[in-house]
């Protein structure tokens, strides 16, 4: 009597396999997963298919015969990449690239790369001879049983909009795999610290945003508008999912307007997550701790941060069991705030640990906080990618500005249309709000921006350089109430200083403080006065929104005084340089208020022009169209997007208590993804150039790198580290480490 071989996916130490995982029994429940979490967007049927052909190369005597520990080199994926084009033809494909690269992540069409392309897999030379006992463990959908891809077809973008779609697939496929694969392995092994995340519906997050809102009180000017700019809002949210913007002056009350804006438009049309996009990482923590606050004892669990991303080790292939360690992000949370770098280059991203959570993007209303500063040199990719989440995604989407960008039809060729306003009169908001006047000041030496520092109690400096800001603050350290930020502090130092500096303005104490551009998107600081280095229209309005931000000052009395810098050391860099050209050709011809919607929109339009076509992102959107389908370039195009053009290395601080406690039980623990997020908080991001010096001098060191590798890189010397200037990554003569340091 013969007896059915048995085909296994993922092993244990137990050497009778009793608790080994079936084949079969993986690629089902994945196949599952995948097409539950492609549902929202109706890719159910296609996610299912990739589910059941990922690992379909595992049916090998060769693979079996690795997993039960033979020492061999197997390529399991691409036979499940060649049965995908064999049996579903176009469709196929567009599944095989995500199929192939399912561990080592998708690759080009045809064009060389790192990776082996697409082409060169499916032609299937010196692959294992495949098993016929899959196909009696396997059934696989006919061809006949496909309906059309899932998406509206936009004639100037099909190749972009099949890529999109391959990518969500390929998030699904992983984000699956990687569910499957952690759970077989806490079954085995269980790990305590590895709780899941409770599941909190929005509408009990609504209710208790409400509670909290009840407590508001509308008595001053100021509040009085705000409230009224709350019930407007709220009063949109039954508007079918889309594009919006919400143009309201800064200090209106945009964070937690949006927030209620958000929950109710969700919870009306079935929406699953709320997505907040901040620029920087300098406001992503404080944003979530003011969503916490709001969201009461729900607020915790109910608000994920993730803004530096610990990057992952390419140089080591990831083996099953490493999924679970490694414990990427899926963003499987009510609330997620982050960045625009993680955000929109995770939606251009290749790897499986980026694209892990794109699915849970679909199906959410997400805000792009201070929309004016998505870079230019990508703006039309991210243009569309905003586009392309509204119209095949279920997202809606809202620009969220004081300086909303003119990225709307026919401002911007190619633009956004069908953009519905959520603020009440906008123009007249605006005039309602003015509480400062802008003055140019001209060129101020070194010693006359000094003097104009010392020569006030409370004024706030903004240059565009982090050694301005340095040298700066040394020339008045001396004075009282002297305070420097930068981001070479980590978030939670800055954090600190900027309580500090609330608690002096509102005691009325001396308080001089010189920051960079960190500053300027949604720090809630109110001072009397304002310095900023000459820079564009939207920056000179983010600077306004730091000075009189509560309206209790007369207008006369709240200066936001421009300036240009006399010494060549502090030269802007080219952009920024640009950006300044375009705000003195709107200065020069708008009078009065320049801070007004008319003038920030005239404003774009120049800096738009002075760039050019080829300037704003159009080559990158060409170089998809130009390869079809078969030629997909995906690593191409996680290379040639880069938000920032320099590569940000993360060094984790241990700059207290809770630092130090998780650095130590990272030592340790079974799964780090709890881990990593504690720990976001006290992360520096460094260029290449200084990470590589303190990482030769011995200075940081990785965190057991024969788990993690260079996941996880701590700071040993505390000598490094400045309880003013953060981090002196820059400074050769700090290089040396003292021995006696663990």
């Amino acid at each position: 009597m013969s007896t059915t071989r048995c085909f296994y996916a993922h092993s244990t130490p137990c050497p009778d396999q009793s608790d080994w995982q079936p084949l079969a029994e993986h690629l089902m429940t994945v196949r599952q997963l995948a097409a539950q979490k492609a549902a929202c967007f109706g890719g159910e049927q296609l996610a299912a298919i990739a589910g059941l052909l990922h690992d379909i190369g595992k049916y090998t005597d060769e693979f079996q015969k690795k997993i039960n520990g033979t020492r061999l080199s197997v390529d399991h994926s691409s036979r499940g990449a060649i049965l995908a084009v064999k049996y579903y033809g176009k469709a196929g494909r567009l599944l095989a690239y995500g199929i192939a690269g399912h561990h080592t992540g998708l690759a080009n069409g045809r064009d060389p790369g790192e990776r082996c392309t697409l082409e060169e897999r499916l032609k299937g030379q010196g692959l294992p001879a495949l098993l016929d006992q899959w196909q009696n463990e396997i059934q696989l959908p006919a061809m006949s049983e496909l309906g059309p891809p899932p998406i509206k077809p936009v004639r100037e973008r099909q190749v972009f909009q099949l890529a999109f779609l391959a990518r969500m697939l390929f998030s699904c496929l992983v984000d699956a795999d990687f569910l499957d694969t952690e759970a077989f392995y806490q079954r085995i092994e269980p790990c305590p610290s590895r709780r899941p995340r409770q599941s909190i519906a929005l509408s009990d997050l609504r209710a208790a945003l409400d509670t909290h809102l009840a407590g508001f009180k509308a008595n001053s000017p100021v509040n009085r508008i705000r409230a009224d700019i709350l019930i407007h809002l709220r009063r949109q949210a039954g508007h079918a999912p889309g594009l919006f913007s919400l143009t309201v002056p800064t200090g209106g009350g945009k964070t937690l307007a949006s927030l209620a804006f958000a929950l109710d438009h969700a919870v009306r049309h079935g929406l699953r997550r709320i997505i907040y996009v901040m620029p920087f990482t300098s406001i992503v923590e404080q944003n979530a701790a003011v969503f916490r606050k709001a969201l009461g004892p729900l607020g915790e669990q109910a608000v994920l941060e993730h803004h530096s991303a610990f990057s992952d080790d390419r140089s080591k292939a990831r083996q099953a069991h490493d999924k679970l360690r490694l414990a990427m992000e899926n963003w499987d949370a009510p609330i997620i705030v982050t960045t625009a770098v993680q955000f929109f280059e995770s939606l251009y991203a290749d790897r499986p640990s980026r694209c892990r959570k794109l699915h849970n993007i679909a199906s959410s209303v997400i805000i792009l906080d201070e929309a004016q500063t998505l870079p230019l040199k990508l703006l039309r990719p991210c243009v569309t990618v905003i586009d392309e989440l509204a119209l095949n995604y279920r997202c809606s989407l809202v620009l969220c500005t004081a300086t909303q960008p003119a990225l709307q039809a026919p401002q911007f060729k190619g633009g956004l249309q069908g953009v519905r306003e959520l603020a009440p009169n906008p123009p007249q908001l605006f005039e309602q709000l003015a509480r400062v006047q802008v003055r140019q000041v001209g060129i101020l030496s070194d010693t006359g921006l000094q003097q104009q520092m010392t020569s006030r109690d409370q004024v706030l400096c903004i240059v565009n350089n982090r050694r301005h800001a340095r040298a700066l603050y040394q020339s008045i350290a001396d004075q009282e109430g002297a305070r420097h930020l930068t981001t070479l502090m980590c978030a939670r130092h800055r954090s600190q200083v900027l309580a500090e500096v609330r608690q002096r303005l509102r005691e009325g104490l001396p308080c001089r403080l010189v920051a960079t551009s960190l500053i300027e998107a949604g720090v809630d600081v109110d001072f009397p006065t304002v310095l900023r280095a000459e820079a564009g229209l939207d920056s000179i309005a983010q600077a306004a929104g730091r000075c009189n931000r509560e309206g209790k000052r007369a207008l006369e009395a709240s200066e936001v005084l421009v300036f240009r810098t006399e010494n060549p050391d502090w030269k802007a860099p080219d952009e920024l340089q640009q950006f300044a050209q375009a705000a003195r050709e709107v200065l020069r011809n708008i009078p009065g208020d320049p801070l007004v919607p008319e003038a920030i929109t005239r404003y774009f339009q120049q800096l738009y022009w002075q760039k050019g076509e080829d300037q704003l992102g159009t080559p990158l959107l060409a170089l998809i169209e130009s390869k079809r389908l078969e030629g997909i370039p995906f690593e191409m195009l996680a290379d040639k997007f880069r938000m920032i053009d320099s590569v940000q290395c993360p060094v984790i601080i241990p700059f207290d208590d809770i630092a130090r406690d998780a650095l130590k039980a990272l030592e340790f623990a079974a799964g780090c993804g709890e881990l990593a997020r504690q720990l976001q908080p006290y992360i520096v991001q460094l260029p290449r150039q200084g990470y590589n010096a303190l990482l030769q001098s011995g200075a940081i060191q990785p965190v057991a790198p024969d788990r993690y590798g260079e996941q996880f890189m701590q700071l040993l010397n505390p000598d490094l580290y400045h309880a003013q200037f953060g981090l002196h990554w820059e400074n050769p003569s700090f290089m040396s480490v003292d021995s006696t340091i663990t």
